[in-house]
């Protein structure tokens, strides 16, 4: 669809309304697209030259809300589609990408993560619902999982290294 829409703005004509509205929707459901300014050059990166005005009124008539992904970034999303996404993908997103080491400690489990992700790790841990997780505490590059029992953690450490790559 980006490519042939991308054609037609080679050719020297400009996207109509409809067009331009379709390609938005599909922008938005494939990148995390979180302002008027990353619209306007994702649009332009495919092809679509408009003015920040027209990409302003396209989102007002488009209905678009600004919601918060797992990292707590804004997204543009569509109204009453929020960006769903299963809560063990986003933490293995998370940990995969920001996780540098994962050990047990009595009752707790310990993530060391790069500068600043740890609250990312420990939003995205919250969110699972884990039966073996009392509870997280998150500083910079440290989250702190509470486990109920000693044995509890250990598991617990080795399942979140597993999905860590470790």
């Amino acid at each position: 669809m980006v490519r042939s829409l991308s054609r037609m703005q080679a050719d020297g004509r400009s996207l109509a309304k409809a067009e331009r509205h379709r390609l938005i929707g599909s922008l938005i459901a494939r990148k995390r697209i979180g302002t008027q300014h990353e619209l306007l050059s994702a649009l332009a990166s495919a092809g679509c030259r408009v003015t920040q005005a027209t990409v302003s009124r396209d989102i007002r008539e488009l209905g678009l809300e600004k919601q918060q992904d797992a990292l707590g970034h804004p997204r543009l999303t569509r109204p009453g589609r929020a960006a769903k996404s299963d809560s063990r993908e986003v933490l293995a997103g998370v940990l995969g990408r920001f996780g540098e080491r994962v050990l047990a400690a009595q009752n707790i489990v310990v993530i060391q993560s790069e500068l600043g992700s740890a609250p990312a790790i420990g939003r995205a841990l919250d969110q699972l619902g884990h039966p073996q997780i009392v509870g997280t505490l998150a500083g910079d590059d440290t989250c702190l999982v509470v486990a109920p029992s000693a044995a509890q953690a250990k598991r617990l450490a080795r399942e979140l290294a597993r999905v860590l790559g470790a």
